[in-house]
């Protein structure tokens, strides 16, 4: 899937995740370069933190299926994939010995950016 949206240019240029050879450490670098120019250019330079932390939320399978073929195009072998990859998908608890009441997934975290 990687492959595919690359070669589609799907991706944001400066998206780092789901990249390879992109990392936190990647983003960090650019974001003190670009201050570090604006900064020797004698620009005004801001820098506004953003909380992360509702950055990645849930989404139904459902939707994340119409998404990729509505959004990227996904279909035939890649979808089916996917499809199977998250279809009757179960989780349950498991406390040394014992396991409490298993339940069917029907969401997935997601980036927001990859889901909208």
């Amino acid at each position: 899937m990687t492959a595919f949206l690359d070669s589609h240019q799907l991706l944001p240029e400066l998206q780092s995740a789901y990249r390879k050879h992109h990392s936190i450490e990647t983003v960090v670098h650019k974001i003190v370069s670009d201050i570090l120019q604006a900064a020797d250019s004698g620009k005004v330079t801001l820098l506004g933190m953003l909380d992360m932390s509702a950055t990645f939320d849930t989404v139904g399978h459902t939707i994340l299926l119409d998404r990729l073929y509505k959004s990227f195009g996904i279909s035939s072998a890649v979808m089916s994939w996917v499809k199977s990859y998250i279809t009757s998908r179960t989780q349950a608890v498991h406390i040394g010995e014992d396991q409490f009441s298993t339940s069917t997934v029907v969401c997935s975290v997601v980036s927001h950016k990859a889901a909208y």
